[in-house]
């Protein structure tokens, strides 16, 4: 088996200094669909300098190339096929908000490897802080087709029961036919979503956009929506990637508002509302 997963637990975790600025931020923002319209004051808090605020979900790419789900899949006694990989989930704890630049120490590892029958799950946790400590916490939940059934521990079900009522909140997302090129650059270089013959080789008739793309604009629209426009009242993000997104479509994005927590559905408005983000909730001061 090409996952070993008594290994890969013990293996010495990757460390490394990883360093962003606002060039970073600005060209995550844009690939997360920021700035339409151009000159709204809203928006220029992601896309002008001078009036700079970090979207949350950043964390998830910052100083690309640090220890992260592509350099964790080639960890001792980890020897996965990219064409057979999923991104099932992904959960983010902030400690502090996050700054416009900075210069800090990753620490990558497998926290967990567990054995759901067909595939098998790793959960690569990244942990980031700088000289004033803690700054926020990463979980990837990545789902390898065809390497399970070892017998192992299967693991915790990340299911919820769905939210009850109508939805507080619903705002469509149009994804830009170059969303997924544009989103690339922020480091997440997966052939899966740019080359037309991989994505066919994984299964899928033409390039998908990244999940955590979506996981970007989803948390976005709760900011925007449901929070003030304030980036820094969000304390823990996650979700479960429910369905794939294909660049042209659109998002409907439905919000439940809870006294500390908004809870988020997001679908695939054009495929009679196919699920691409499940189990989602967005935990707020």
């Amino acid at each position: 088996m090409p996952i070993d997963a008594a290994k890969a637990l013990a293996a010495e975790p990757r460390i490394g200094e990883i360093t962003w600025d606002r060039k970073d931020v600005l060209l995550y923002h844009l690939g997360v669909g920021a700035g339409v319209p151009a000159t709204d004051p809203d928006e220029l808090r992601y896309t002008l300098e001078s009036r700079l605020h970090v979207l949350p979900s950043f964390a998830t790419v910052a100083g690309s190339g640090s220890p992260g789900v592509i350099s964790g899949l080639s960890m001792p006694s980890v020897d996965v096929d990219l064409a057979r990989v999923l991104h099932g989930g992904q959960s983010l704890t902030l400690h502090r908000p996050l700054p416009a630049e900075g210069t800090a120490t990753a620490t990558g590892r497998i926290a967990a490897v567990y054995d759901k029958g067909k595939a098998a799950v790793l959960v690569m946790r990244t942990e980031v802080a700088d000289a004033d400590g803690p700054l926020w916490t990463n979980d990837a939940q990545i789902f390898v087709r065809g390497e399970g059934g070892w017998g192992g521990d299967r693991g915790p079900s990340t299911r919820l029961d769905p939210p009850a009522g109508d939805p507080d909140k619903t705002v469509e997302r149009h994804i830009r036919e170059d969303q997924a090129l544009l989103y690339r650059l922020s480091g997440d270089r997966n052939p899966l979503h740019a080359d037309p013959d991989f994505a066919r080789a994984a299964g899928f008739d033409r390039p998908i956009l990244h999940g955590l793309c979506t996981y970007g604009i989803t948390l976005k629209a709760v900011v925007d929506t449901l929070l003030d426009g304030d980036v820094t009242r969000v304390r823990a993000y996650a979700t479960r990637f429910a369905g794939v997104v294909f660049p042209g479509e659109t998002l409907r994005i439905r919000m439940w508002r809870g006294e500390a927590a908004v809870r988020v559905a997001v679908s695939a408005a054009e495929r009679a509302d196919a699920p691409v983000l499940a189990d989602t909730i967005v935990e707020h001061s």
